[in-house]
């Protein structure tokens, strides 16, 4: 059997941890925006494996943006209780990236840091077309992996925030406090706090990033013209914010059939408290110029992250392109 000359880069998680900055990454994933919103990607909405009886899902999420010429495949999984059961991530992935012109694999890369940043990075993104210019305040609800990369885009856009952070658990916290504190105590001030409406209350952008399966953000809470960046609503019945403020916001999506099967406005949506038309646009529209994003600073604005898979296949690309360039990893010839 003739072997192939087709050789596949492996890139671990580490090593593609040390290739990307939060920087590149908003530029590509911005880029994979705009391709979305003028209609160049095919990207079939992301398919599920359920075990409940682990309390975990799996999802696969394919894509090629065509006129980069860009095409990759995730499989990645959310299992809650990995870290207290197993001691380990709660979000794991792998990335088989494609050349396009054969169907060969170029690499297979551990893909956590890019689902962090690349997430991380769609929210920078959105808060610079949806929330207010002179933001200075920012609300965590949540402390884990994606309050971390939300907080470093957002500090991509804005300087000398005040950044107020709630979790559940009070270790969460602390850990979150004692790493992002140091790590960025120039360019804002990290205040812990123990309820949700100290975080949110007078904050100009609140990013929800918990698993809850109820609103723990209430209308009551919040304050004109904030912007909401929802992270945590990823599967069907998880929500995080009050459907009263959804009814009143102006709500702009990743991608519709995802958002309403999985995001947060999926549980609002199949109770049919809001539809489609509740939506003003998704943010592909908004990157690309095609609908305006904030028009008025009491506005209420929504971003609901669902997360791409056409933002995976360019940080994927991103990294690779870097690891080839100061020659990170191994190949295979596994074709």
């Amino acid at each position: 059997m003739r072997r192939s000359n087709l050789e596949t880069l492996l890139l671990t998680d580490e090593e593609v941890k040390k290739l990307l900055s939060m920087e590149e990454v908003m530029k590509v994933v911005e880029q994979a925006f705009k391709e979305k919103g003028l209609k160049r990607v095919q990207m079939p909405a992301k398919i599920y494996l359920f075990y409940k009886k682990y309390n975990g899902d799996l999802r696969a999420m394919p894509s090629y943006l065509e006129s980069l010429d860009i095409s990759a495949v995730k499989v990645v999984n959310v299992h809650p209780d990995n870290r207290t059961k197993y001691n380990l991530p709660t979000v794991m992935a792998v990335i088989l990236l494609i050349d396009p012109k054969t169907g060969g694999p170029l690499a297979i890369m551990g893909g956590s840091t890019i689902t962090d940043m690349r997430t991380g990075a769609s929210g920078g993104i959105a808060a610079k077309l949806l929330a207010k210019k002179d933001t200075k305040t920012v609300g965590l609800v949540g402390a884990g992996a994606q309050a971390r990369t939300q907080l470093m885009s957002l500090l991509e856009i804005y300087d000398q925030l005040e950044v107020k952070v709630w979790s559940r658990s009070k270790e969460t916290v602390g850990s979150f406090v004692a790493e992002m504190g140091p790590r960025y105590k120039r360019a804002c001030k990290i205040i812990p706090v123990d309820t949700v409406e100290k975080v949110v209350k007078g904050a100009d952008i609140v990013v929800t990033a918990t698993p809850s399966r109820k609103p723990i953000v209430l209308k009551q809470m919040i304050s004109s013209g904030t912007h909401f960046n929802c992270i945590g609503a990823d599967a069907p019945g998880k929500e995080e914010i009050d459907p009263a403020i959804l009814k009143e916001a102006k709500i702009v999506i990743d991608d519709w059939e995802q958002a309403s099967h999985s995001g947060e406005i999926n549980v609002p949506f199949s109770q049919g408290i809001i539809n489609k038309e509740n939506v003003w646009a998704d943010i592909g529209e908004v990157v690309a110029g095609l609908k305006p994003g904030r028009q008025k600073d009491n506005e209420i604005t929504v971003f609901i992250s669902t997360g791409l898979a056409v933002q995976d296949a360019v940080t994927a690309k991103l990294a690779y392109d870097k690891a080839v360039e100061k020659k990170i990893g191994r190949t295979l010839n596994i074709a």
